[in-house]
């Protein structure tokens, strides 16, 4: 059975707006990529072990969330309306920040680092992090479980394709963008757009949970 385009468009947009929307704040992993950006210092090896991490963790999440509500639709019914529910909160705290000052530093100084060094620090701010398995294994794991099985692997790509478009940008645009991202204003309209973006994502999900009653 083929799956049609603007479906499988709607579904990898969908889990690309997501991921972005959840990757992209001001954090321990943003700072140290910025920093090894910045340094010029093993930035293809950081940021393909932080995408890597995310696409397994998203994809782990997504594969494991449909095995375990497959015979459990009211189960998939109560996640999807917590997962709403946690979007509509996470979108209003990003609405809230839009409205105050805040900015990503990172010193480009300090001695250099090894490659394993680096890693390691990168494994340790991805892994270590709570709140990379809400966001990957349990938030998106479960939306991503409320595809059709055919469209959840569309849905991982973009989620996946999110994490490493964000981290390139990060680690080799460092230089240009660190002036940016060191603009208070900068960060508000990024979280203004954050915000609606969840917003949207949360009334979606709450659609589709409440279709399925």
């Amino acid at each position: 059975m083929t799956t049609p385009l603007a479906t499988s468009s709607s579904v990898f947009l969908q889990g690309l707006a997501l991921s972005l929307g959840l990757i992209v704040a001001i954090g321990a992993q943003n700072a140290f990529v910025l920093r090894q950006g910045l340094r010029r210092e093993h930035v293809g090896s950081v940021v393909l072990f932080c995408a890597m991490a995310d696409a397994l963790l998203i994809s782990a999440g997504v594969l494991g969330m449909a095995q375990a509500l497959g015979e459990r639709p009211s189960l998939a019914r109560f996640l999807a309306l917590a997962g709403a529910a946690f979007l509509l909160l996470y979108g209003w705290q990003a609405l809230w920040r839009a409205r105050h000052s805040n900015q990503l530093e990172a010193s480009a100084g300090g001695n250099g680092i090894s490659r394993r060094s680096a890693l390691a620090q990168a494994a340790a701010f991805t892994l270590l992090n709570p709140h990379v398995y809400l966001d990957t294994v349990l938030l998106v794991g479960s939306i991503g479980a409320q595809q059709a099985a055919a469209l959840r692997g569309w849905f991982v790509a973009g989620a996946s394709a999110a994490s490493l478009c964000w981290f390139v940008a990060l680690g080799f645009g460092a230089r240009w963008l660190a002036p940016w991202f060191a603009r208070p204003r900068a960060w508000q309209v990024l979280d203004g757009l954050i915000g609606v973006t969840m917003l949207v994502l949360s009334a979606l999900l709450l659609r589709h949970a409440l279709t399925g009653l």
